[in-house]
């Protein structure tokens, strides 16, 4: 037979485990080439760059 838990787990001590369970915001800042708005340490979806260096080919409309 497994080990059980020797005493129940209170109310109080559940909620202490899981006061950082909660979903935070994403970090939303401005990319450094491009200045548009990207999440953090991410490549920007905008020109591809992340770090100072192109990592995506990003197509341009030529109208």
């Amino acid at each position: 037979m497994p080990p059980l838990p020797k005493r129940k787990r209170t109310k109080a001590a559940k909620g202490a485990n899981n006061a950082h369970n909660a979903i935070k915001r994403a970090a939303i800042v401005d990319c450094p080439h491009c200045r548009r708005p990207m999440m953090a340490h991410r490549v920007c979806p905008a020109c591809g760059h992340y770090r100072g260096r192109d990592v995506l080919e990003i197509e341009t409309a030529n109208t």
